[in-house]
């Protein structure tokens, strides 16, 4: 076993904040740098491959967790390093997103009361 501290290089949060349990987390097309060359994921970590692996059809940020058996604060670490190499990209999911008055809290209490039953 690999201590999540280990997986992260020590990092305790992800340099985004911008993740919730819901957001929907899709593996990018043909991932480009800033000079139009395309990316290689040849120099990850297992775990990144695998969240690339599954997340080649969309899937939220707690789904991705559970796959990887890690806890969401070290997901949310693997998965904030990707969308900063431009290899994944995040959304909020669409009912969220076309909301006008902000996320759907009854809908969120929801998710949050169903992962924790899990």
């Amino acid at each position: 076993m690999v201590r999540p501290y280990t997986i992260t290089r020590g990092r305790t949060a992800p340099e985004r904040d911008d993740f919730s349990l819901i957001t929907v987390l899709t593996t990018a097309d043909e991932p480009l740098d800033e000079h139009g060359v395309p990316l290689r994921a040849g120099r990850l970590q297992p775990e990144h491959r695998i969240i690339l692996d599954r997340c080649r059809r969309p899937a939220a940020v707690a789904e991705v967790s559970a796959d990887l058996d890690l806890p969401v604060s070290v997901t949310k670490i693997l998965l904030a390093d990707l969308v900063a190499q431009g290899l994944l990209l995040a959304r909020a999911p669409l009912s969220v997103a076309r909301a006008s008055g902000g996320a759907d809290m009854g809908l969120l209490a929801a998710v949050r009361d169903g992962l924790r039953r899990l």
